[in-house]
């Protein structure tokens, strides 16, 4: 569990140092969407490991999970968005 945390909160580092060291706003949303969304999954799963454990229902493991889909697509239509948006000039 807590290998799971610390990975993901090493990604999420990641994701940040790239949204402030990259030049240009393509790169810099494939750094914060590509690692974050990867520490949010590996943070998740330690969480769900953690609840699973201590014998926590499965409604805490789905609303977990419910919680990264919408961040994954929340945070693909953002970076489209965001995209289409530089493209416009």
């Amino acid at each position: 569990m807590t290998l799971l945390l610390g990975v993901g909160a090493l990604f999420m580092i990641a994701g940040t140092v790239g949204l402030l060291r990259f030049p240009d706003l393509p790169t810099r949303l494939h750094a914060v969407a590509k690692a974050d969304n990867l520490g949010l999954g590996f943070i998740i799963l330690g969480l769900i490991v953690h609840t699973v454990s201590n014998g926590v229902g499965a409604g805490v493991v789905a609303k977990l999970l419910l919680i990264w889909i919408l961040a994954l697509i929340g945070t693909a239509v953002n970076s489209h968005l965001l995209a289409t948006r530089e493209d416009d000039g």
